[in-house]
């Protein structure tokens, strides 16, 4: 029987994964939203929660690449109807990534101060990073773990109840920021820049209660750790290498443009801020198609239906210009009611305004980037990910950074930069597809 690849049925995938999605950059955003507007010293607490959150998004992305492994490895089985061969995988999975994670709090904590010393932080907004850090971080389990379940979600073919955790999640996160940021009189003191970051952590604890809750109760996998490992875990491994290593070269390129945004001042940071959290959560709205990408794609791989997997590239790039288009389109329309979300600081918003149109200009050769991403993904083709990444981060987007940077283009410089980055990730990845699929799809 044929997989449906309707527009419905890419929605029904598509609209939970993208309301989960969007649930992680709203986490971060809302910090930056609240702490940007408190009484005191409001842009070095900006510029601090985005320092963070560059360097938390690093470690997440590196680690949180088994939602994708996962999930590729579960959707072609599914796809294989052989759903019953990997069933011990996600708990493995899950228990070699969370040991990690503790490793990485042990090896972080003592060396806060040095680390974002590295992002040019310094005076006061080195001293709230540290303290925002020093808290967030114990969350970096939770979510890792909430991630996997996610991967395991997706594999089955399902992105509902991912949704039910993200929103629990967010709603929680907002109200206790609210709370412990600013207190509540007679109850609760200011806990500042310090609040944001409890906030955040116990959302994450919740999420992951959830997460173990749900996978439990509606789907057939386990979480009680087995052995021997099963066979799927090398090839697992194999794919967390190849994600671990186009992740480092992501994250190369959001280090050089968080550095390069520090080293212009505290302005020029807060400004660089609320652009790269809007950016991500754009990202992350086309992060719903590129879901519906990466699962449709393992289960139609999986079972070897080519010319349906080339049919639904086909439909997900229409799709994905929409929706780039709409994103840029609403953007506009609240182009400057979205900076004074973040703050009221004139000189940070005009830096944000000169350069959030380029953010927006964007957003449709995002859509294909990150689809492709999905699809490939989905696939399992991590090598052919972590290639483009290289050439793109080292090829493109470094020496064009470097170049408009000593034209002293500043912000302009870190965006445009940005936006040929993600020209050379989503061209190659599109004629890389149709030279593979095409002649299967053909055969079959």
């Amino acid at each position: 029987m044929s997989t449906n690849i309707s527009l419905k049925r890419i929605n029904k995938l598509a609209v939970p994964a993208l309301i989960a999605g969007v649930s992680e950059p709203i986490l971060s955003l809302t910090d930056a939203a609240i702490v940007g507007n408190v009484a005191f010293n409001a842009t070095e607490s900006l510029a601090a929660v985005g320092i963070v959150t560059t360097f938390l998004s690093m470690l997440i992305w590196v680690l949180g690449q088994t939602r994708s492994a996962i999930s590729s490895i579960v959707s072609q089985y599914v796809g294989a109807n052989n759903l019953d061969k990997i069933k011990s995988l996600p708990a493995q999975a899950m228990f070699i990534i969370t040991s990690l994670s503790v490793l990485i709090i042990i090896g972080t904590y003592p060396f806060a101060n040095q680390i974002f010393k590295l992002y040019n932080a310094s005076g006061l907004i080195l001293e709230y990073s540290v303290d925002y850090y020093r808290i967030r971080v114990f969350g970096f389990p939770f979510t890792l773990f909430t991630i996997a379940v996610f991967g395991a979600f997706r594999g089955l073919q399902n992105t509902y109840y991912p949704m039910l955790i993200a929103i629990i999640g967010t709603f929680t996160n907002i109200a206790l920021d609210l709370v412990l940021v600013y207190g509540i009189d007679g109850l609760i003191v200011p806990m500042h820049i310090k609040g944001a970051a409890y906030a955040s952590v116990i959302a994450q604890l919740l999420m992951a209660v959830f997460a173990a809750y749900y996978l439990l109760k509606k789907t057939p996998i386990p979480l009680k750790l087995s052995f021997p490992f099963n066979k799927e875990i090398n090839r697992f491994i194999l794919m967390i290498v190849n994600l671990f290593i186009r992740t480092i070269a992501l994250n190369v390129t959001l280090y050089y443009a968080s550095a390069f945004a520090t080293s212009y001042g505290a302005t020029y940071i807060a400004a660089y801020t609320i652009a790269i959290n809007l950016w991500f959560l754009g990202a992350f709205i086309v992060d719903g198609y590129s879901s519906a990408g990466n699962i449709l794609s393992g289960k139609l791989y999986g079972g070897k239906e080519y010319k349906l997997l080339i049919k639904l590239s086909n439909k997900l790039i229409k799709y994905g210009i929409v929706i780039g288009i709409l994103v840029a389109f609403v953007g506009g329309v609240f182009y400057y009611p979205l900076g004074n979300v973040f703050t009221n600081d004139p000189e940070v918003l005009n830096q944000f305004y000169s350069i959030f149109w380029i953010v927006l200009a964007m957003q449709p050769l995002c859509t294909l980037a990150f689809i492709f991403d999905g699809i490939f993904k989905g696939l399992g083709k991590m090598k052919v990910l972590r290639n483009v990444l290289l050439i793109a981060t080292f090829l493109v987007f470094i020496p064009i950074l470097f170049w408009l940077d000593k034209l002293d283009y500043k912000l302009y410089a870190i965006f445009t930069a940005i936006t040929f980055w993600i020209v050379a990730r989503g061209f190659p990845l599109i004629i890389i597809f149709r030279k593979i699929f095409i002649p299967l799809s053909k055969n079959s």
